[in-house]
């Protein structure tokens, strides 16, 4: 049963939706996820799998640095089933360590360049990690707690490889960080690239179980109880295949972008995993910034653009002051925060691609959804589910479905990407996973062609006065304000009405925020229960994450809620 459809596989509806040739059921191969690299060398072993500026690794490369990384870890003493941490941006070596990682027998820990030493450092506690991979900017963050510092670090740096407008800025902050600010070298500093240079290549790799673990990855809670999803070899493998397969299997001739972060499950899977898979070429790059960016779009041609919508919004503007060569991408899926139809719209106008949205969550390796790449998806709708994916609408409190089409509930999915559980978690895998349906606390429809609709988080859905108010239909109503650059909206607490809906805004260019016709613009457009009671300007822009969906618990968390009640409500928003 997919999606709560009672209909057999064979007459389902969605088998026409899927690429030409591509089954619902896939056969997973039983082997560990390295195992992607070594086949994709097999095959390709002189195309080139990853460029970083002017640095060109091809997949026998990759493959043979693989194992030297799994051979130098060895030599250092990490036994199976050990954690290595990785504290690096999108650079070849992150792919090294990751692979070598695994065919050394240890599980990967991906950590965020963007963290605080605190917050990195209870991740290493947490998880006993004793081996981490890291840039030599980043060394500060990993040794700032004597009780958490790994016993061996390998250390790689980008002052060779940048162009030099860039080295002298690297320069600037490699100086200040280790010189000044920090002289924390850990006594067991591995120089990466001559400890792989003198590491054999010739390894026989450990072969863990498919069902062993693989990847821990961290997903909030890092300073005090972190709260991590733990990810086996069969999890990642399976949905790089999926995704592979759903892309339309065009094995060693597409070029995959690759800007989105390899320490978020997005980037990982979507760019990493299912371009090795693949066998394409993944164009690498540090950091995004919209036209450096398309400079690289326009130069390496890339067929597949993972993206964000903030980044799509970002090339759009871009797009608007100058002209870029675009043509040469076929696809651009979207995900990590709800797409709005006109950016992808207009995305697609510039460049001719397909654009769809897809959906996910960490806890699924993380796709689950994609629209799909045949012209036929539906704007505003994340789409269908993978093969071997069900998902299904369930009642979002007593978990009681399938619910009739359109209605809306909590989406449940399950499926070969679905984690093993929380690392060191019981409970919270407990109440995630039920009778094998893993609860994503998004609330969502299903239409009757089975094409999914994510309407908000469960946990954001605001209840005020009886009525229930989503979030993000608010935010999208109140963008198109000409005065406002960008809104959140959230529920804070109201004794009269259980909650009030907040909006958290920053004004456009600079403006003088009017809070008058702001409020008059809501009238027009929202019903009354959906109209913010208190306004909150901000100067700055929003707390986001990584892929750039806004943080409202950290919108909720910041104080001064109650006072700005006050103030708005004698600004003129009636209650």
């Amino acid at each position: 049963m997919l999606a709560g459809i009672p209909y057999p596989l064979s007459h389902h509806p969605w088998i026409a939706h899927y690429p030409q040739g591509v089954s619902p059921h896939l056969n997973y191969p039983p082997e560990p996820v390295y195992w992607l690299l070594e086949e994709a060398a097999r095959r390709f072993p002189s195309r080139v799998a990853c460029r970083y500026f002017r640095q060109e690794l091809t997949y026998d490369q990759l493959l043979s640095r693989s194992r030297r990384m799994a051979a130098a870890l060895r030599a250092h003493g990490l036994q199976p089933g050990e954690r290595v941490g990785v504290l690096l941006p999108n650079i070849p070596e992150y792919l090294v360590a990751l692979f070598g990682t695994w065919m050394a027998g240890g599980v990967t820990l991906p950590l965020n360049p963007l963290m605080v030493a605190e917050e990195v450092s209870g991740l290493l506690r947490a998880t006993s990690c004793r081996f981490v991979v890291s840039l030599d900017v980043l060394l500060p963050l990993v040794g700032s707690d004597e009780k958490a510092r790994p016993e061996v670090v390998f250390v790689a740096s980008l002052k060779d490889r940048l162009p030099w407008w860039d080295r002298l800025l690297y320069t600037f902050a490699r100086v200040h960080r280790l010189g000044f600010r920090s002289r924390y070298v850990p006594e067991t500093a591995v120089d990466m690239d001559p400890a792989l240079d003198a590491a054999s290549p010739d390894l026989d790799p450990f072969r863990p179980a498919p069902e062993s673990p693989a990847n821990i990855l961290p997903t909030g809670g890092t300073t005090g109880n972190p709260k991590a999803v733990l990810l086996t070899h069969s999890n990642l493998l399976a949905n790089a295949w999926q995704v592979f397969h759903w892309t339309g299997q065009r094995v060693g001739e597409d070029v995959v972008l690759a800007c989105l972060p390899f320490f978020h499950s997005y980037g990982l899977t979507v760019c990493g995993l299912t371009a090795v898979a693949m066998g394409a070429t993944l164009i690498l790059h540090h950091r995004f910034r919209a036209d450096a960016v398309l400079k690289l779009i326009e130069r390496w041609r890339p067929t597949l653009v993972p993206a964000v919508p903030a980044m799509l919004t970002a090339f759009n503007k871009a797009l608007r002051r100058r002209p870029y060569d675009l043509s040469s991408v076929r696809s651009c899926i979207s995900g990590g925060a709800p797409l709005p139809p006109d950016v992808a719209a207009e995305f697609a106008g510039r460049t001719g691609a397909v654009v769809v949205e897809g959906y996910g969550l960490s806890e699924a390796s993380p796709v689950t959804h994609v629209g799909p790449l045949d012209g036929t998806a539906r704007p505003g709708t994340i789409g269908l589910p993978l093969p071997d994916t069900d998902a299904m609408i369930v009642h979002p409190e007593t978990g009681a479905g399938p619910l009739p089409a359109g209605e809306i509930g909590e989406l449940i999915v399950r499926g070969p990407q679905v984690m093993a559980g929380y690392w060191n978690d019981p409970a919270a895998t407990a109440d995630a996973i039920r009778d094998g349906w893993l609860y994503t606390g998004d609330l969502a429809t299903c239409d009757g062609d089975g094409f999914f609709r994510i309407v908000d988080r469960k946990k954001d859905l605001i209840i005020t006065s009886g009525c229930n108010v989503f979030p993000t239909d608010v935010e999208h109503v109140l963008r198109e304000y000409d005065g406002v650059e960008d809104v959140a909206v959230l529920g804070i607490p109201d004794p009269e009405r259980g909650e009030l809906v907040k909006a958290v805004v920053v004004a456009k260019g600079g403006r003088r925020f009017n809070r008058r016709e702001f409020d008059e613009f809501a009238r027009q457009h929202l019903e009354v229960h959906k109209r913010p009671r208190v306004v909150e300007e901000v100067p700055g822009p929003l707390p986001r994450n990584a892929l750039g969906k806004v943080l409202r618990r950290v919108l909720r968390d910041q104080p001064g809620g109650d006072e700005a009640a006050d103030e708005n409500q004698s600004a003129g928003n009636p209650r």
